[in-house]
């Protein structure tokens, strides 16, 4: 196995946990990661086998705000949850273990594929870094750099070969490029992530009646998509047949801006999706050190008849 260094040149120690002095903590929790959502689920679907994995046995559009919503528990708890972040991340691996099959070319996949997995979670981590530039003020190199070394340390915890994994952020800016010019594809589990037109409200205007929700959803809809294109590589942007303008980008570093002008009104703690809210609870003193996780509430869980059903998260709330 390749050892991977920190920063300053020491062994990342294998399985530990991240803790309140990372970089990924401060950004990966934040509720602005929920501005590049569409473009994590639609640059995860465009790999091959992570792509035939959702449209075979995903019925993720079936109930897209409450899979969203209740995804974040488990995945944030992978950074957030101090000495049972292993356990989570566990968890996690092992809601993965039945999702495989031939997709339509004749090609196997299988979502606990090392390359497939790992792709997932370089996602996170390039969303992360997007969420920093985009949305909070920006990131500098060096922070970057960190924030790569700490992946590393956020993915062993899941006990997945180290094989994919890019020993330096150089490298891995290799590796991206690579993944968008020449292995990402154009697919149907992507455009149906980028097809907003029959979103639903989200939990919170759930109380707006239906018609109103249909005449908001169309800036809406259009507005996260244009939000999406411009975090984009550009190869991906070209694969997917979007235009981008100066002025696009120009307007969307003011979004960008605004948004995070707008975060520095918001209480602290209540930036943070809660998984990660409580994990500062605890590091604080705020809450007891083994508190009980925080878990999604029953609004978020699947359909009843899909509960018991091992791919899915379903905590008993």
């Amino acid at each position: 196995m390749r050892s991977h260094l920190n920063a300053d040149g020491t062994p990342v120690p294998a399985s530990a946990p991240l803790g309140p002095d990372s970089l990924t903590w401060k950004y990966f929790g934040d509720w602005r990661g929920m501005l590049q959502g569409v473009w994590a689920g639609s640059m995860q679907n465009m790999h091959p086998g992570l792509g035939a994995g959702v449209e075979e046995h995903s019925r993720f559009f079936d109930e897209r705000w409450e899979r969203l919503y209740r995804s974040l528990y488990p995945i944030g708890g992978v950074v957030f949850d101090g000495d049972r972040a292993q356990q989570t991340a566990e968890q996690v691996r092992g809601y993965h273990d039945n999702i495989k099959g031939i997709d339509k070319y004749g090609r196997r996949y299988h979502a606990l594929d090392p390359d497939t997995f790992y792709w997932a979670h370089a996602t996170f981590f390039m969303g992360t870094i997007l969420t920093g530039d985009n949305f909070m003020g920006g990131l500098t190199e060096d922070q970057k750099r960190r924030l790569f070394t700490e992946h590393i340390q956020w993915y062993r915890l899941y006990g997945m070969s180290m094989r994919p994994v890019p020993e330096t952020w150089e490298a891995f800016c290799e590796y991206w490029d690579h993944m968008c010019r020449n292995v990402l594809e154009d697919n149907k589990a992507t455009r149906d992530v980028l097809d907003l037109s029959g979103l639903g409200a989200p939990p919170f205007l759930s109380w707006l009646p239906g018609p109103v929700w249909a005449i908001l959803r169309i800036p809406v809809a259009r507005g996260f998509v244009w939000l999406t294109v411009g975090m984009y590589d550009p190869p991906v942007r070209n694969l997917l047949g979007y235009r981008w303008t100066t002025r696009d980008e120009r307007l969307h570093i003011l979004v960008g801006r605004a948004v995070n002008a707008a975060f520095r009104l918001v209480p602290w703690r209540y930036r943070y999706h809660p998984r990660a809210r409580a994990g500062w609870d605890r590091e604080t003193g705020r809450a007891p050190t083994h508190a009980p996780l925080v878990h999604t509430p029953r609004r978020n869980l699947p359909p009843i008849d899909r509960r018991d059903d091992p791919q899915h998260y379903s905590p008993k709330v």
